[in-house]
């Protein structure tokens, strides 16, 4: 989205969280939280995000729905805002936590082969008729 001439003071709450796809609760608890720099204010002391802002809400977002702690993200945050100076403390601090999601992922496969390997497992049991019975038992109630 681009600054047309009406809306050169930023985004609103409301705008900056359908575009970034977060609650207005969420943007301000993250201001709280000291995930986002200073929001600036209009003269009516309305909070008004930059463009930039959305793709870091974005990416807070990738960081904390892929198990970031808060308190990780609040220091990659202040790392940020000091600027390319911390560039290998935040290169460490991602690739750290590429190995943990890398590794999450490899768990998750894992798990979902045992669980696939059961599925066919009782789809071979159905195709055949074996244990019909049993299965009935087993399926959740409506």
């Amino acid at each position: 989205m681009e600054y047309g001439p009406d809306d050169v003071e930023g985004l609103s709450v409301g705008q900056m969280s359908k575009l970034a796809g977060v609650s207005a609760d969420t943007l301000r608890y993250y201001e709280r939280a000291g995930l986002i720099a200073r929001v600036t204010r209009n003269s009516d002391n309305q909070r008004r995000y930059q463009q930039s802002d959305v793709e870091w809400i974005r990416f807070l977002l990738h960081l904390r729905q892929t198990g970031m702690p808060l308190a990780r993200m609040r220091t990659y945050a202040v790392l940020r805002e000091k600027g390319d100076g911390t560039l290998n403390a935040r290169l460490s601090m991602l690739a750290d936590h590429q190995r943990q999601v890398r590794e999450q992922v490899r768990q998750l496969q894992a798990h979902d082969d045992a669980i696939d390997a059961q599925i066919q497992v009782f789809a071979q049991m159905l195709a055949s008729g074996e244990g019909s019975g049993a299965l009935l038992s087993e399926a959740p109630p409506d």
